[in-house]
């Protein structure tokens, strides 16, 4: 496992470089697809590798208890300001997630640029992480980068390497197959599949 204060130096100089090209820019349209099912995303929502926040806004604003966390300090600064100058509420915080700990569980994971994010020998102790926060039942709302390529970040996420890290003893995979989300960037798509603790 790399050091923190190593991964936190990267982060602040892609962000400061702008090298974050797998940011849409606005929300996911499998958040929106999510906010807008039966049952939808609700509760006490984690969003790690949160970034710029786009989809921290929209749960806020769906009515979730959003905690959101980056290891970078740019973008946890202006994702602050964001929600105060709209007078919304999440709890933003400045952590490597690694090593930072929840006051408690959460209801709903939400999972789009953390993991790929990561060098993929930093995947299990993340994995056990999210296990650990969740309750059973627990939503695992994910979308895994699909780039096809070596190197990262991002990091390819292929969908059968999923099934192994996020394996069957602890977590209920659905018996559909994952939708595909194409990204603005043209170099990847998204495997999009709600995991269940």
């Amino acid at each position: 496992m790399s050091g923190s204060g190593d991964r936190r130096s990267g982060w602040e100089r892609r962000y400061r470089e702008g090298r974050t090209a797998w940011d849409r820019g606005s929300v996911s349209p499998a958040l929106t697809h999510w906010l807008d099912a039966d049952g939808g995303v609700r509760g006490r929502v984690l969003v790690p590798g949160c970034g710029h926040g786009h989809e921290v806004v929209a749960l806020v604003r769906a009515g979730c208890d959003v905690t959101a966390v980056d290891i970078a300090a740019a973008p946890v600064m202006r994702l602050r300001a964001r929600l105060a100058d709209a007078a919304l509420h999440a709890d933003v915080v400045q952590a490597d997630l690694l090593h930072w700990q929840p006051a408690g569980p959460f209801d709903a994971i939400y999972e789009q640029t953390c993991l790929c994010a990561l060098a993929p020998a930093d995947w299990p102790a993340y994995e056990h992480r999210l296990a650990d926060w969740l309750p059973p039942g627990g939503r695992l709302y994910a979308l895994f980068m699909q780039t096809g390529r070596d190197g990262g970040p991002p990091f390819d996420c292929p969908l059968p390497a999923m099934r192994e890290l996020f394996v069957g003893s602890r977590w209920l995979w659905p018996h559909v197959p994952a939708l595909d989300v194409p990204h603005p960037s043209g170099f990847v798509e998204e495997g999009l599949v709600l995991i269940r603790r």
